[in-house]
């Protein structure tokens, strides 16, 4: 009898244990929602030999950031590339490039109405208080890997980050025949991550 209770006893310590741990794993890994109406992606494109460039913005579809312990570990973020707007468009100038942005020649919205940024390796130096993130971003169903810094805001709930791509990896291939009008390969991001 005393051996039953005995053994009785261990198994119910080990099955504590086991919800203990199971607890303390739930409470340690979090997740954040994006709030995409307060996030935007701003975007950059200039011209090589004119002074001169277009400018305007994309929005987020959904997103999630994942941390544990307190830190920042990834984050899978979906583009709404049917979004994208110019300055010109904004501001009712013009059409601007915006319906040739969203063709064949460069992001082809039809056939890849989204984008993606999945971000898989966060280091956090505490000597500049920047977290340097690698992920992969998609464009037209091609993924490359990228590696971005940016500051994150724990108070205002944000991540603020600039980086450059060369467009040509991602198949965004339009040329001009004329000199003059050649577009430079290299599009600039200026991204705000709002999280709820």
């Amino acid at each position: 009898m005393q051996k039953s209770i005995i053994i009785l006893g261990i198994i119910l310590s080990f099955s504590f244990l086991s919800q203990a741990q199971e607890s303390k794993e739930t409470v340690l890994e979090e997740s954040y929602l994006l709030n995409p109406f307060q996030s935007v992606i701003n975007w950059k494109g200039s011209y090589l030999f004119k002074f001169a460039e277009h400018n305007g913005t994309v929005e987020f579809k959904k997103g999630k950031l994942f941390a544990k312990d307190g830190a920042i570990t990834g984050g899978t973020f979906v583009i709404d590339m049917t979004t994208i707007t110019n300055e010109e468009h904004r501001l009712h100038k013009s059409n601007g490039p915006v319906e040739h942005l969203k063709n064949s020649d460069f992001f082809d919205v039809t056939l890849y109405p989204e984008a993606r940024l999945d971000l898989n390796k966060v280091t956090y130096y505490s000597n500049t208080n920047e977290h340097r993130f690698e992920g992969d971003l998609t464009i037209k169903g091609i993924t490359k890997s990228i590696m971005i810094k940016a500051r994150v805001d724990d108070i205002a709930k944000t991540i603020k980050t600039k980086f450059k791509i060369n467009r040509r990896d991602w198949n965004v291939n339009y040329t001009n025949k004329f000199k003059d009008d050649a577009i430079s390969d290299a599009m600039e991001f200026d991204i705000t991550l709002q999280f709820e």
